[in-house]
């Protein structure tokens, strides 16, 4: 399955959404409304995935407007009332944003994704 995991800033839930999927063997991207021009994804994204053994390195973030909708046979947004126009978003999550927050709000939306992910 190619999914897209959409949110607000692209540094979060779904980096650590693509970052999964990848790893059970879908082919995921993920983009954000307001993604950072620096690109960088939260550290504590990265932190919590390598706990998994997931490998961080080619994780960006991204913007909506590279996207193109006809790509992905589903597209997800991560819960935070993502108006995309042009993205026709099949599912919400529903997931709390842990931006800004510690460790362990990161290792339970990681934990929340991981069953979602493995769900598809």
């Amino acid at each position: 399955m190619n999914v897209l995991f959409v949110c607000v800033g692209n540094t979060c839930r779904s980096q650590m959404a693509e970052a999964i999927a990848n790893d059970l063997g879908n082919r995921a991207s993920s983009a954000g409304t307001n993604p950072p021009d620096s690109g960088e994804i939260a550290e504590n994204a990265t932190i919590v995935l390598g706990e998994i053994g997931i490998d961080t390195g080619g994780l960006y973030a991204k913007s909506v407007d590279t996207v193109n909708p006809d790509d992905f046979d589903r597209i997800i947004s991560m819960g935070c009332g993502v108006s995309c126009p042009s993205l026709p978003i099949d599912e919400d999550w529903g997931l709390e944003d842990p931006h800004g927050k510690g460790i362990e709000v990161y290792r339970n939306t990681r934990e929340a994704v991981r069953k979602l992910v493995s769900e598809l």
